[in-house]
């Protein structure tokens, strides 16, 4: 077993019109026993910026205090927030420079710039961006969520179809996926609210 599928994890962006939902399971296990079922995997960074962290969890909240910091200071000195695509070049480097014993996550980064645009990318542990213009997914369940999403997106959706798409992709990823689930937690965030939701599935 690889040490990134030790916690388990399944997180999925997708973008909407002028708004993206992120999306998260909340199992905790350690391997196949199951430790906690509310593990929270996404953070808010500012009201405009989420990032979903999959990967082995003590690294998860370790890395997460590390882009809080780094943000702060950024707030402090320049006065204003960080652009998505900043933020991603942020998260990006702090990877790579500990490139020789890389943080075990796989960032999911999901925001919205100028002009109400929707910006989503997800990488590796070593920091290497994917960019995408629908979805990305990352975790132990990430198989299934690219087949559930690539039948379930389509483009420029308002925010509660968004929200009714990711959830039901999902939570009929998690369904395939023994060390994922556990019910599901998802944000979507436009111009001007952001909305939280907590999902029930499956107990098993």
């Amino acid at each position: 077993m690889s040490i990134f599928e030790y916690n388990g994890s399944a997180v999925v962006a997708m973008v909407g019109k002028n708004c993206f939902a992120i999306a998260s399971d909340r199992r905790l296990g350690v391997q196949l026993q199951t430790i906690a079922t509310d593990f929270q995997r996404i953070s808010k960074i500012h009201d405009r910026v989420f990032i979903g962290l999959s990967g082995l969890a003590t690294d998860v909240q370790t890395l997460y205090q590390r882009l809080v910091f780094r943000h702060k200071l950024y707030q402090l000195r320049e006065e204003r927030d960080m652009k998505p695509e900043t933020f991603a070049s942020l998260v990006s480097a702090i990877l790579y420079e500990k490139r020789f014993g890389p943080y075990l996550c796989q960032p999911v980064i999901a925001g919205l710039g100028e002009d109400d645009k929707p910006f989503i990318c997800t990488m590796d542990s070593i920091g290497a961006k994917e960019l995408a213009k629908d979805f990305v997914v990352s975790g132990t369940a990430s198989e299934s969520l690219y087949g559930a999403c690539e039948a379930m997106y389509k483009p420029d959706m308002e925010a509660e179809e968004l929200f009714e798409t990711i959830s039901q992709a999902l939570l009929s990823s998690v369904d395939r996926d023994c060390l994922s689930g556990w019910g599901g937690h998802v944000y979507v965030v436009t111009p001007n609210e952001i909305k939280e939701r907590i999902l029930k599935g499956r107990m098993d």
